[in-house]
């Protein structure tokens, strides 16, 4: 992929301000983009965007093809016809600053419900039924998953009945009819995210803001990817997983991240061309511009952990699919729109993959000042063909770094970037704004100058996670004014 100069913010929607106690497709997403244009940043980088399952992490989604239907827009719905003000006049006060989960998702729910019950006549019914019939291929097995999650209360596939467990036909068929109305709700749902989404990537570019995704390379294990897939990955009779994904020791965790998520069965795969995986991008790439692959080192190796290790540090490192898998890819899509998350222990044969495709990988300036003055995160040893990121959503964000690192780390910091600290943050940015990296990009925490109360996700720990949610009138004119000088300064300037 090439790269000419550009910069980015990274904010994922569920952190937008907004009356409805998570940040969502309406008016502040409009308004977010507005606000990036008119400082003259290009680039909008999300995480995930798809529906979350446990710990309400968007790397643990029940599908890869599904949207969040929290992230819908009430206020749209209204807009519709589907909802009232009274309806949302109804709902309970919710934090502004943080999003409460266990509020959050009954009433956004309670809502949904409430719209789809006003479907008939609002004149949306043939455009529903034109949707449900383009995205027959993944939705007809998600919706069912879902429902069938709906009547077990919400407990994991591998625990329902044998034959629901392990999709007998008959049965299937038959529970399908029954749960009908179930099924058509998260149809409905799935259709709401999918338009309001639409109008958002309209919008981005017209104002000249491409969007960068983010697709894990993993998948749930209480997932519809593998409870219908199940000859896709590593699982036994019962469908459990016998070996799981996950990073050995490393910055983040000094006994490894044991993620859990099932592993890929690659030659079955690799003997159906890589459908799956080519379906699973072509949905993300429908939605976005630009891709991050999550832990792109896993395809050239991964780490496996048996599935009855309480860590990760036990596990071995086992050849992925390597230069196959990405051929296939552009095969299918020409020019990869790829940027290669290729942190953590890499090895000559993940830097051989990435460049003979051509991707850009990932600099992150907060490991520059922790590892000695030889490391590749230093910004004067950037390529051009690369992503600088202050930090990312794992990331403590940049003041919350600086103010609990050890004063030799803050001393090499401060001296090697020529400042004081008085203002770390904008230090930093200023550091991957100047450096030659083609792309610059920083987690919106850093250029509002917050510190470790606003951090997105600590690894390794399963709750409490992907709450932080931008103060209303936070990203002020001055702010959006010094970073469009900036973008100016160092020629990342979005255009005309």
């Amino acid at each position: 992929m090439k790269l000419t100069k550009s910069s980015g913010i990274l904010l994922h929607p569920t952190s937008l301000p907004g009356p409805y106690g998570i940040g969502d497709l309406g008016p502040a997403a409009v308004e977010w983009v507005d606000m990036l244009s008119a400082s003259g940043t290009g680039m909008w980088q999300l995480l995930p965007l798809g529906a979350t399952g446990y710990g309400d992490s968007p790397y643990q989604c029940f599908s890869s093809f599904a949207g969040n239907p929290y992230l819908i827009s009430p206020q749209l719905l209204v807009n519709d016809g589907l909802l009232s003000d009274d309806d949302l006049g109804a709902l309970p006060h919710f934090a502004d600053d943080e999003v409460d989960y266990g509020a959050v998702i009954p009433a956004k729910v309670g809502l949904l419900d409430r719209a789809h019950e006003r479907l008939p006549g609002s004149g949306l019914e043939a455009e529903l039924e034109a949707f449900r019939h383009d995205q027959a291929a993944w939705i007809e097995d998600f919706s069912l998953f879902m429902a069938l999650k709906d009547v077990h209360g919400g407990r994991p596939w591998w625990t329902w009945e044998p034959e629901l467990r392990d999709r007998d036909g008959a049965i299937i068929e038959l529970v399908g009819r029954r749960l009908s109305t179930l099924i058509d709700r998260h149809i409905f749902r799935q259709f709401l995210f999918k338009r309001q989404w639409k109008d958002i990537r309209t919008h981005s570019a017209e104002r000249g803001v491409r969007i960068i995704g983010d697709l894990p390379i993993f998948v749930a294990e209480d997932s519809a990817d593998v409870w219908a897939n199940r000859d896709l990955f590593l699982l036994n009779e019962d469908g459990r997983p016998t070996v799981v994904a996950g990073v050995p020791p490393d910055y983040f965790s000094e006994t490894g991240q044991l993620w859990g998520n099932p592993l890929y069965r690659w030659d079955e795969h690799a003997a159906t061309g890589y459908r799956w995986w080519l379906s699973r991008m072509q949905a993300v790439l429908e939605m976005v511009d630009v891709v991050r692959l999550d832990h792109f080192r896993g395809f050239a190796g991964y780490w496996e952990v048996p599935a009855s290790e309480e860590t990760a540090q036990n596990g071995r490192w086992v050849e992925g699919p390597g230069a196959a898998f990405l051929e296939a890819m552009a095969g299918e899509f020409g020019e990869l729109r790829i940027i290669a998350e290729d942190l953590g222990e890499i090895t000559p044969d993940v830097i051989e993959l990435r460049d003979r495709f051509e991707l850009p990988g990932m600099k992150i300036l907060q490991f520059a000042f922790d590892s000695g003055d030889e490391n590749d995160f230093l910004p004067h040893r950037f390529p051009k063909h690369c992503v600088a990121y202050t930090g990312t959503h794992d990331n403590d964000t940049t003041r919350g770094w600086f103010e609990s690192a050890n004063e030799n780390d803050k001393a090499f910091a401060l001296n090697y970037l020529g400042v004081d600290g008085s203002d770390y943050a904008w230090d930093l940015i200023e550091a991957a704004w100047q450096s030659r990296a083609a792309w610059a990009v920083a987690p919106l925490q850093d250029v509002l100058s917050l510190g470790s109360e606003a951090r997105m996700n600590f690894p390794s720990v399963p709750t409490g996670n992907w709450r932080w949610r931008m103060p209303a009138g936070a990203f002020t004119d001055e702010l959006q004014e010094r970073l469009r000088s900036l973008n100016e300064r160092t020629a990342r300037l979005l255009g005309p």
